[in-house]
C-alpha cells in the first residue's frame, strides 16, 4: 500500500500456549454448553439497502442509537454508516444525524469524549489496476452525533483499531496489522496518554499479542470492556478460508492482562448457526458473523450484536463471557 509504514515486528510479547485452530475452537464451543438462539433485527427507511455489521446500542443524551453499515446488495466498497433509533421493534434512521462515508462503525467513550469510528475506503488507482482501493480506520469525535468531526486516521490497510479508557488515566489501543508476519491480521496493544497521540506511528508500533492465531487464520478486536485488576475484555472475530475459498467468521472473546502483556486463550462465543437462516451478500460469506458489540446486563448474561453474512444484522442473549473477571 502506498505510503504504508513498516510494522516494528521486534516488539512482541509471547503467551505461554500455542494457538488453537478455528475448527478445534468451534468443536470446543459446540460441546461446551447449550447457547440460546438469536434473532434478526429489523431495519427500515434505507431504500431496500442492506444494514449489517452493526454496533451494540449506545446512549447519547438519553437517546438509544445503533450504528449500521448500509450498502446495496450488489455494491462493493460503497458503504455508509448511519445511525438508527428503534420504534416498535424496527430500527429507523435517526432524524438529522449524519451519514458517514465508512464501513463497520463503532462507538466508544474516552475520558468523557464520544468517539465514533469505522473503516474509510479511498481510491488508490494504478496503471495495472485503475479501480484499486485502500482502507484505513477513521475516528470522529463530538459532544453528540450532530457535531461529529474527524480528528485522525490509522495506518493504511489497518481495520479494527479500538480504544478503551484505562484506570491509570491513559488510553488503551488495540490494533490489527496485516501483511508479512502478520498475514491476514493479528492483534496488537499499546497505551497513549491522550487522543492527540492517536496516529499512524503509535498504532504501528503497538506490541503484537503473540500466539493467538494459527497459520492462515486471522482475527481482530471489535469492542473493548475494561475489567478489574487491569484486565481488558476483548470482543472480536476469528476467521479463516477453506479450500473452496469460502470464508468462516466467528464471534470470539479473550481477556488481555495489561501488567503481563499476555492474553487468555481465544474462545468462540457465537456462530452463524446460532441465528435464523437468511441472505448472504455472496455465497462465500454464508458462514460469517461479524462482532459488533456486547451489552452486558450485570446478571451473568449479555446481548451480542452482530452482522450476518454481510447482508443482515442480529442479536443473541448469551452467558456474559467476562462475568467472572
Amino acid at each position: 500500500m502506498k505510503h504504508m509504514e513498516k510494522f516494528n515486528s521486534n516488539i512482541i510479547e509471547k503467551n505461554s500456549y500455542n494457538p488453537i485452530r478455528c475448527t478445534e475452537l468451534l468443536k470446543n464451543f459446540e460441546e461446551k454448553e447449550v447457547i440460546s438462539f438469536g434473532k434478526k433485527l429489523n431495519f427500515s427507511g434505507v431504500n431496500n439497502s442492506d444494514v449489517y455489521n452493526i454496533s451494540a446500542p449506545f446512549n447519547i443524551k438519553n437517546k438509544i442509537f445503533i450504528s449500521g453499515r448500509v450498502e446495496n446488495r450488489s455494491a462493493w466498497a460503497n458503504s455508509q454508516v448511519m445511525f438508527f433509533e428503534e420504534n416498535e421493534g424496527t430500527w429507523y434512521p435517526s432524524k438529522n444525524t449524519p451519514t458517514l462515508p465508512l464501513e463497520d462503525g463503532f462507538f466508544t467513550k474516552i475520558k468523557n469524549e464520544m468517539i465514533i469510528g469505522g473503516v474509510e475506503v479511498y481510491p488508490t488507482p494504478t496503471k495495472i489496476d485503475p479501480n484499486s482501493i485502500g482502507y484505513r480506520t477513521a475516528f470522529y469525535q463530538g459532544e453528540d452525533l450532530y457535531s461529529l468531526q474527524k480528528f485522525t486516521t490509522g495506518p493504511d490497510r489497518m481495520k479494527d483499531i479500538r480504544l478503551v479508557s484505562l484506570s491509570n488515566n491513559k488510553i488503551g489501543v488495540f490494533t490489527r496489522p496485516q501483511g508479512g508476519k502478520n498475514k491476514g491480521g493479528r492483534i496488537g496493544f499499546t497505551e497513549i496518554d491522550k487522543l492527540d497521540d492517536l496516529n499512524a506511528k503509535t498504532i504501528i508500533n503497538a506490541k503484537i499479542i503473540e500466539n493467538q492465531f494459527a497459520p492462515n487464520e486471522w482475527g481482530g478486536a471489535n469492542e473493548l470492556h475494561f475489567l478489574k485488576d487491569n484486565k481488558i475484555g476483548v470482543l472480536g472475530h476469528i476467521a479463516y478460508k477453506d479450500i473452496r475459498d469460502d470464508r468462516h467468521y466467528y464471534a470470539m472473546t479473550f481477556v488481555y492482562d495489561i501488567k503481563t502483556n499476555k492474553s487468555s486463550p481465544i474462545e468462540i462465543i457465537a456462530t452463524r448457526q446460532n441465528f435464523p437462516k437468511g441472505d448472504s451478500k455472496i455465497p462465500e460469506l454464508s458462514d460469517v458473523i461479524f462482532s459488533g458489540g456486547l451489552l452486558r446486563h450485570g446478571d451473568g448474561t449479555a446481548t451480542l450484536y452482530v452482522g450476518l453474512s454481510d447482508a443482515e444484522a442480529g442479536s443473541i442473549i448469551l452467558r456474559d463471557p467476562f462475568d467472572s473477571m
